[in-house]
């Protein structure tokens, strides 16, 4: 079982998502197990999660000794495991399947949100956390990244979804998926594709490898993929 920890100056904004859809009911199964830090509960009378930054400069910075009242103890609880702390960051490089395929394989994973010009660079150095991002943009906060990093990565545990789903999806052979279609057959006078109204598994299976191809080739020619 996967054992995730996130820290967080919202962890209200986690608990729909938690308890809806795949994500819910692999958290019901105890696939896999959620538990929010708050960051104000670990600041002294008087003191801020964040401050402003050294050097000058806009936004505001989360200091260090709030995170490392949460990280020291929820480490020294349970040594001897395979896990990974993520910082979420726009600086940080982008997440990929690939990466969610790693944190699957752990015991735990500890999910850091930035917020504002992110987290002090001595956490970093600290507790060797890996700085990651969800993409080319900007966010006021890491709350968003973080649930899609938990959603990718508990979806591929055993016993979160039917193992043939992930067969046949977007990057599991290092490529797009193809196209998808469902009832009616003719919607606003474009048809289903006849090859996949046939029954031909094989013909059909044939046709799905080359629109990936094709899909992959023209949306995102960086994977490299086979199809």
């Amino acid at each position: 079982m996967l054992c995730v920890d996130v820290v967080t100056l919202f962890p209200e904004l986690f608990a729909p998502a938690i308890g809806l859809s795949i994500l819910g009911r692999a958290h019901e199964r105890g696939v896999v197990t959620i538990a929010l830090h708050d960051l104000r509960q670990a600041l002294e009378p008087g003191e801020r999660a964040d401050d402003r930054p050294y050097g000058g400069g806009p936004g505001m910075v989360l200091r260090p000794e709030p995170l490392a009242r949460i990280l020291d103890p929820l480490l020294a609880a349970h040594t001897g495991e395979r896990r990974s702390i993520v910082m979420t960051s726009a600086a940080g490089r982008p997440f990929r399947q690939a990466d969610a395929q790693r944190f699957a394989s752990l015991d735990r994973l500890i999910v850091l949100c930035g917020r504002s010009e992110g987290i002090d660079e001595r956490i970093v150095e600290s507790f060797g956390a890996e700085e990651l991002s969800l993409g080319d943009f900007v966010l006021t906060g890491g709350e968003i990244p973080a649930l899609a990093f938990i959603d990718a990565t508990v979806r591929l545990l055993e016993g979160a979804l039917n193992p043939a789903s992930l067969e046949m999806e977007s990057f599991a052979a290092g490529s797009l998926d193809a196209p998808a279609y469902t009832r009616p057959p003719r919607f606003r006078g474009i048809d289903v594709p006849e090859i996949l109204l046939s029954g031909d598994h094989a013909k059909i299976a044939a046709w799905r490898r080359e629109q990936s191809r094709r899909r992959s080739a023209a949306r995102r020619p960086d994977l490299g993929g086979e199809g």
